[in-house]
């Protein structure tokens, strides 16, 4: 017999024993010898200036290393959203095509922006590891659903469920870098040190990217290896060890109009831009430089300080990782491609705040109080982004920012470094591009088809173009001739070398919207709106755009704000009960999947046995030096107390917490719009109650919540650490007692 059907592809024998079989092992899948390696290296809301190789003055001379061995692309752009890019790199489709229109943390109920990437679009990793590959992740991810980010999954949008064998990292949007939540594998870790002992994410990211290419050069060096290696940097809380923030001081003080014409000179003259290029005018609300009193200049210097100590500690952690991979002799066979997902971003405000939590909530921060705090910038007591004025010398010489579908927020650095693959060291590329050509530009390099099914899957056809001639002939005709571009209800068209764009306001309606008209050849930096004189190149564009956004998924466009609809639970979600029981020993809860508390009435009930006065620690917190609430005991008291964006909510109890079981709890009634009347209680009985003015709408942040510890930033300064229960604590339950479960008082608007 040589059939089996536990292996129809058996090729030996099958006797009654052993003596009269042969065996057969079969060969495993090879890929050619000198396959190429691949390491994507993504940056988050690094702007198109920002590298020493595209133009400023920080130091990067990692980045600006792999420029000089490899070839820089000008005109390469992205999506204006994080998300939304990650989710074009790893699949090659554009993003409303595979589900996702904006962030990962919400489904909006429509096939376009449900927040996951189609099993139809199937990523990279997915189509490496069959081929042969080993495949790794490190950083950030933010393709997972925000209810699908617990421990209890469902882990199919997680790392692991989308192709890749090994990952660590964060999964959610931002995360602070001093104190991340972090996941190996389908499973949330603690941080391995304190920041007292000299923790920073990015640092840790690149430790176990390091070992993970260890690992696989150490066991099967003959295979290749793809790493998706994606830092939490530049993105918001900017944050970095104390040093390279020291060196950052005094660089930023002649300001941003400065700053950015010095920048833009460096581009010109590196080769990026044509000379005679114009920086486009200071966006709405970016005051000229001069007109700052000392003050808020102190404040915006230490803003932008921070920022660029983060960058400048991101190029050399990577270096870290360039140099292992040198030491394995296994750099010049890699095909690294090192981009940023979007231009840099506005969510700091005019101004720029030290409370990234406040901006989500839209909520002003007090000038006067925040340049008090500036000792506190960078560091782990602030979670801070710099003014409008610093995010438009980062997108130097473009206008508008992330989010927007203008040049500055969708044009961004690209890199593609390859001793190996014969390209002319320090090239520079002036052909439009697009993230969806990465992929199959990199399949082309490693010899992998894209599967026309996978797990029984259709799959949908790759939208990129193939940049392989472009990367070895400087003259090469780019493959691109239409580019469209959607995010929040703004919107462009790019066709053969113009370019419509409609700047969108939320709410207003869409007919209402004015397309603008720019020349990208003459005009890169969108000076000299051309509609009025070429009408009819408009509404040509205009209607080519509206062929894309049907062919491609964009509809419906979709305007509603991001907060106000992460609030509410829809079918299926964890979040969609009005009880949550939360047992000793859980995971950490993220913030997607925590009772949805915001200004909304609710009871908190721990039930604990207090065996001595001495038990002390955290029952439940959520949030974290920015913004959350906190349950604790401490000196025998129960205390709650609530940050709200820095101003402390603290409630104590009149007499300590009797020894033996108790239940403690906190109960918060709503007396009206963002405000309502707390109180404590200790076994049913009131011990403290306090009215709380404020509270937030609709977000406390991406910190999520733990039982029976802080793990986070702490929401409380009254201690430090986790600082975890030491007494027994059986359950935490939450109980919501207005209205049906996933509906909520205020309207969704």
């Amino acid at each position: 017999m040589n059939a089996s059907r536990l292996e129809p592809s058996f090729a030996g024998v099958i006797g009654r024993t052993h003596y009269d079989s042969r065996p057969d092992w079969p060969a495993p899948k090879a890929l050619p010898e000198g396959t190429p390696n691949v390491v994507f290296v993504v940056l988050d809301d690094v702007g198109y200036s920002d590298l020493g190789c595209f133009g400023s003055a920080l130091r990067t001379p990692v980045m600006d290393g792999l420029a000089a061995n490899g070839v820089r692309f000008t005109n390469f752009h992205t999506t204006p959203l994080c998300s939304p890019t990650r989710a074009s790199l790893l699949t090659g489709r554009h993003h409303h095509s595979v589900g996702m229109r904006m962030l990962s943390n919400l489904d909006t109920g429509f096939p376009s922006g449900r927040g996951r990437v189609s099993t139809s679009a199937a990523t990279l990793a997915e189509m490496l590891r069959p081929a042969g590959f080993s495949t790794m992740c490190a950083g950030k991810w933010h393709l997972t659903p925000g209810e699908q980010t617990s421990a209890a999954g469902p882990f199919d949008q997680w790392p692991l469920g989308r192709g890749f064998e090994r990952y660590y990292g964060f999964i959610d949007a931002e995360t602070d870098s001093f104190y991340p939540e972090l996941t190996r594998d389908n499973t949330h870790v603690d941080q391995p040190r304190t920041p007292a002992e000299g923790y920073h994410l990015s640092a840790d990211i690149v430790d176990n990217a390091i070992t993970f290419v260890t690992d696989q050069t150490s066991i099967t060096p003959e295979k290749p290896f793809y790493l998706h290696l994606a830092f939490g940097a530049a993105h918001a809380p900017h944050q970095a060890p104390q040093e390279f923030l020291e060196a950052q001081r005094g660089r930023f003080d002649e300001g941003w109009d400065a700053e950015r014409a010095r920048r833009l000179r460096r581009q010109i003259e590196l080769g990026l831009l044509p000379e005679g290029t114009e920086a486009a005018p200071r966006n709405e609300g970016v005051r000229p430089w001069d007109e700052l009193g000392d003050d808020e200049r102190r404040l915006a210097c230490a803003l932008q300080e921070a920022y660029a100590a983060m960058v400048e500690h991101t190029d050399h952690q990577l270096g870290r990782f360039i140099e292992h991979l040198r030491e394995l002799g296994r750099l010049d066979n890699t095909v690294l491609v090192l981009l940023s997902d979007n231009g840099a971003s506005p969510e700091g405000g005019a101004h720029g705040c030290l409370n990234t939590t406040a901006f989500q909530n839209g909520i002003p921060e007090d000038v006067e109080e925040n340049i008090r705090r500036i000792p506190t910038i960078g560091t782990a007591l602030s979670q801070t982004n710099y003014p409008w004025g610093w995010a438009q010398v980062s997108n130097t010489p473009f206008k508008w920012y992330k989010q927007y579908t203008h040049e500055g927020g969708v044009r961004t650095p690209l890199i593609v470094h390859w001793p190996d693959g014969g390209f002319d060291r320090g090239g520079v590329r002036h052909q439009f591009q697009h993230v969806v050509d990465v992929l199959p530009t990199v399949l082309g390099f490693v010899g992998v088809p894209v599967p026309t099914t996978l797990g029984g899957v259709d799959q949908m056809p790759v939208h990129g173009a193939d940049m392989a001639g472009v990367l070895r002939r400087a003259d090469a005709p780019g493959e691109r001739r239409t580019q469209h571009f959607e995010m929040f209800g703004h919107r462009a068209i790019w066709h053969e070398g113009w370019k419509a764009v409609a700047r969108h306001t939320r709410g207003a309606p869409y007919e209402d919207d004015v397309w603008e008209l720019y020349d990208t050849a003459a005009d890169p930096t969108e000076l000299h709106d051309l509609a009025g004189r070429h009408p009819e190149r408009v509404a040509e564009l205009e209607r080519v755009f509206w062929q894309q956004a049907e062919r491609y998924e964009v509809l419906p466009l979709d305007d509603q704000r991001f907060a106000v609809r992460a609030k509410v639970p829809h079918a299926g979600s964890p979040r969609m009960r009005r009880r949550f029981v939360y047992h000793a020993g859980m995971s950490h809860v993220p913030v997607m999947v925590a009772p949805p508390t915001m200004d909304v009435s609710h009871d908190i009930t721990a039930v604990v046995r207090h065996r001595e006065v001495t038990d002390d620690g955290v029952l439940v917190a959520l949030g974290g030096v920015s913004s959350g609430y906190v349950l604790y005991l401490q000196s025998g008291h129960l205390l709650y107390e609530y940050n709200h964006v820095g101003t402390r909510y603290e409630l104590r109890s009149d007499r300590p917490v009797p020894a033996g079981p108790s239940e403690l709890g906190f109960r918060f009634r709503r007396t009206g719009p963002r405000e309502g009347v707390g109180q404590l209680l200790i076994d049913g009985a009131v011990r403290d109650e306090l009215p709380f003015p404020a509270v937030l709408p609709d977000f406390l942040g991406f910190e999520g919540l733990d039982v029976g510890k802080d793990a986070g930033s702490p929401v409380s300064t009254r201690y430090q650490g986790p600082f975890p229960f030491t007494g027994d604590l059986a359950r935490i339950v939450f109980d919501l007692p207005e209205g049906p479960p996933g509906v909520l008082p205020e309207r969704l608007d």
